[in-house]
């Protein structure tokens, strides 16, 4: 029995000494062999790895494809502590020389990240070698820490923020000067804020940010401390898209928060939001391109941004031109691009404008198909260029103050052209909405600042339309009632067709809330399942189907020519007349007064509050009533009916009365 015993446990050891330690698995897999080969051959990493517990970061043959630098620094890679993804600290000692920091992040996904690159959570590994306990965690992108330049041996080899800046040339960074911002910290004596102990968030504008000759003396000690966030490690793969973290410049009088985000390209950007400002720190959003990321510091991370956040300083045409520096640069680039394309007259119309707003469509809305079709005619491009463009400062707040009690119409320098604005949400969750020319486009940044005016940035060019009536119906706040109407009586289903051509007169949401108080019985059942036949009977009097949609200039024409216009619709026709209405108030809370146009239906005017809304496949006229009278509606025994209803039930009843009189 003894001797069976032995032998068992005989076994069991040579099992464990069979077992592969983590210098096997290195080196047996194929996709870290990149990585292997610089262990290998760097002494001390294989001291380590034979005697030491250990952690060790190791990226994909991938990775190092990815990775632009000379050298990989294999120490810069190793921790002599052996951490699990659980037990892994904020922060912790890399075995290079000086024993730099690495960062250990974490999103709200639950993904986990030392410095910039990204811990596959599958891959990775728990070893033991001589008794030492060994983790491996396989990463997707190289480590990289701040080196010196060949010829600084007495600077320091883990520097603080403030080291970095004081002695920037001496890095390696890419050749990228920091001289001017650095002297305005040591001018308003804020090197302290760069010395602090901790895990802060360095942004520090580059030389070439300083090309306006008076820039430099816009930075002062507030705009330096907007440049900090303090006790956060931030780097741009781990950083969460559009979050607002509050700066070293939030006290009561003056709040600004830093956020970052990334376009579709690949580039990220840092923004400044002054929130509450003074008489020399305006409110609005400042962007920077960072220009060179994720430099490792002793106290934090550190990020080249290419212009000062939270000065504001050029006009809107001075910031549209700023794109032209530069074929990869901006968010706005090709905005710039189609406005010279089209002479520039747009641009210098711009300038003489003391006050302006514009919505600018970013790079990846100019490229939709339908969207070309439209480029080449230059008169169109004009227009549509126009109706981006707002004779006003409106920012956010403004915005919201015009959409207290309605959906805020602004118009454009657009002759007669109006943009719709909806807000929605409060504070970080705030969506904006604005609508022109058929076109609904989401504000994706908001409040741009310039000393003239704001810039937001939309998701879509305004006036190109890329969806069909349902499309529009489905995803325009002012149309919400019509659409969930038509959507359970299954009127809806036949306006995504596309080989037809529809008119649709679609009462806005404000003008059934009217129809509630003129008839409040009849409003309730409008938009109840029971009564969807009824709901549908009316709405196909507001929908022509014709060969061609009309606009409102079409209606008014064919109204002046024969006295009134007879559009076919569904069952039956549409007969109206349309006229232009000088000084038509197109709401009671509206402040502008303009030509207007007006239906004339039975005897009622109606107002048309959005005029020519253009779709794929036809038109919406938006109007504040609906074509709808006391006859239309009879209410008995709790429940109504339309008049075509009535008449096909009285026919029913003549019908079966007949029947048994035969009978």
């Amino acid at each position: 029995m003894l001797n069976a015993a032995a032998l068992l446990l005989a076994l069991l050891c040579a099992a464990n000494a069979a077992e592969p330690d983590l210098a096997d698995k290195l080196r047996n897999d194929s996709e870290l062999s990149q990585f292997y080969s610089l262990l290998e051959s760097d002494p001390i990493a294989n001291s380590t790895l034979s005697l030491r517990s250990c952690t060790i970061f190791v990226p994909t043959n991938e990775a190092f494809q990815r990775y632009k630098s000379k050298t990989a620094h294999v120490l810069y890679h190793i921790t002599t502590e052996a951490y699990n993804q659980k037990s892994l600290p904020n922060t912790v000692s890399s075995d290079m020389a000086g024993n730099p920091p690495l960062y250990i992040t974490r999103n709200t996904n639950g993904d986990i990240f030392v410095n910039n690159a990204r811990i596959i959570p599958s891959l990775s590994e728990e070893r033991n070698s001589n008794g030492k306990r060994q983790i491996m965690h396989i990463i997707d992108e190289v480590l990289e820490p701040l080196t010196v330049k060949a010829g600084h041996s007495d600077t320091p080899k883990n520097p603080s923020a403030y080291n970095f800046l004081k002695n920037a040339e001496e890095f390696n960074v890419d050749n990228i000067g920091v001289r001017t911002y650095r002297n305005q910290v040591s001018l308003e004596k804020k090197e302290s804020m760069f010395e602090a102990a901790g895990q802060h968030t360095f942004l520090v504008p580059v030389d070439e940010g300083f090309k306006l000759s008076a820039r430099s003396s816009l930075v002062d000690a507030k705009v330096i401390d907007g440049h900090v966030i303090p006790n956060t490690v931030i780097f741009t793969a781990a950083a969460q898209h559009d979050d607002p973290k509050t700066s070293a410049a939030y006290e009561d009088l003056l709040k600004v928060t830093v956020s970052f985000f990334k376009q579709k390209n690949g580039k990220m950007y840092v923004k400044s939001n002054t929130i509450v400002g003074d008489a020399k720190h305006r409110n609005g959003v400042v962007l920077a391109e960072i220009v060179k990321a994720n430099i490792p510091v002793s106290n934090g991370v550190i990020h080249l941004i290419h212009r000062p956040l939270m000065i504001i300083d050029t006009t809107v045409t001075q910031f549209l031109q700023s794109f032209k520096e530069n074929a990869d640069n901006g968010p706005l680039r090709k905005f710039y691009e189609v406005i010279m394309d089209n002479g520039g007259a747009v641009l210098d119309d711009i300038n003489n404008l003391s006050e302006v707003t514009i919505l600018a469509p970013s790079n990846e809305a100019w490229n939709s198909s339908n969207i070309n079709n439209v480029l080449r005619d230059r008169n169109k491009m004009r227009q549509i260029l126009n109706m981006h463009i707002i004779k006003d400062r409106l920012n956010v707040d403004k915005i919201r103050q015009k959409n207290a009690n309605l959906i805020a119409q602004v118009p454009t320098v657009n002759n007669n052209t109006f943009l719709y604005f909806n807000v929605r949400g409060e504070g970080s969750d705030t969506l904006i909405t604005v609508e022109g020319g058929g076109v609904n486009a989401t504000v994706i940044q908001a409040d741009v600042a310039q000393t003239n005016g704001f810039v937001h940035i939309i998701d879509h060019v305004l006036g190109v339309p890329y969806t069909t009536v349902l499309g529009k119906l489905e995803s325009d706040p002012m149309m919400s009632d019509t659409y969930k109407m038509g959507k359970f009586s299954h009127f809806n289903d036949q306006l995504n067709n596309t080989q037809r051509r529809f008119t649709y007169f679609v009462p806005r949401d404000k003008g059934w809330q009217k129809t509630e108080l003129d008839y409040p019985s009849a409003h309730k059942k409008l938009f109840m399942q029971d009564f969807a036949y009824h709901s549908k009977s009316i709405l196909e009097r507001h929908l022509a189907i014709s060969d061609k949609e009309y606009t409102m200039k079409d209606l008014v024409k064919l109204s002046h020519e024969s006295g009134s216009v007879v559009l076919p619709t569904f069952r039956d026709s549409l007969s109206i007349r349309v006229e232009e209405e000088a000084g038509h108030l197109h709401d009671e809370y509206a402040s502008h007064e303009w030509t207007g146009y007006v239906i004339i239906w039975n005897y009622k005017k109606i107002n048309v509050y959005r005029p020519d809304v253009e779709c794929t496949n036809g038109i919406i006229h938006v109007i504040d009533y609906p074509l709808l009278e006391e006859k239309d509606v009879v209410v008995a025994g709790g429940s109504y009916l339309p008049e075509s209803s009535i008449c096909i039930i009285l026919a029913n009843l003549i019908m079966i009365t007949v029947a048994k009189f035969l009978n």
